[in-house]
């Protein structure tokens, strides 16, 4: 059985971006480096030839990591998800039960979450612990500084896809 992947549009976008520049440009380049390199002479002691087959090594484990992902995406529009329960795409404002602080996150797949500009995974504890509720429900969830428990405040769609 297949896992899906749930991923935005802007998310999907981004690893498809990726994923040409590494096919049509990365990977080009670093052949060319590989035939430079060769040029040197002696391959087992040519630093530049096995510093550039390491990259490109690691330039097609990305590009397959990528095609898997991209081939498991479950694309959702996140303009588009309802606003009266927690689901994948919904921006959540929650009120820090311990400290009073009110912190926004959206939810959105594993490679699109950065907490740092607002963003959680829907499959961290957090997120995890979110998805289903509504305006006014209470969660306790495990977090990096410890168990927390947080108040839903409001929910509400992304203005993103």
């Amino acid at each position: 059985m297949v896992t899906r992947i749930p991923m935005s549009v802007a998310g999907h976008q981004k690893l498809r971006d990726e994923l040409g520049r590494l096919e049509r440009k990365d990977r080009i380049d670093v052949m060319k480096a590989i035939e430079v390199a060769r040029g040197h002479g002696d391959l087992s002691e040519n630093a530049e030839y096995h510093a550039a087959k390491e990259r490109q090594g690691l330039i097609e484990g990305r590009i397959l990591e990528l095609k898997d992902k991209l081939s498991r995406a479950e694309v959702i529009d996140c303009t588009k998800v309802g606003s009266e329960r927690v689901v994948f795409g919904t921006v959540v404002r929650l009120l820090d039960l311990d400290t009073d602080e009110e912190i926004t996150y959206q939810l959105l797949g594993p490679e699109e979450s950065d907490v740092k500009n607002g963003s959680i995974s829907v499959l961290s504890p957090l997120g995890k612990s979110l998805i289903g509720k509504e305006v006014g429900d209470e969660v306790l969830a495990q977090t990096p500084g410890g168990k927390r428990e947080f108040e839903v405040m409001n929910i509400s769609s992304s203005e993103t896809s």
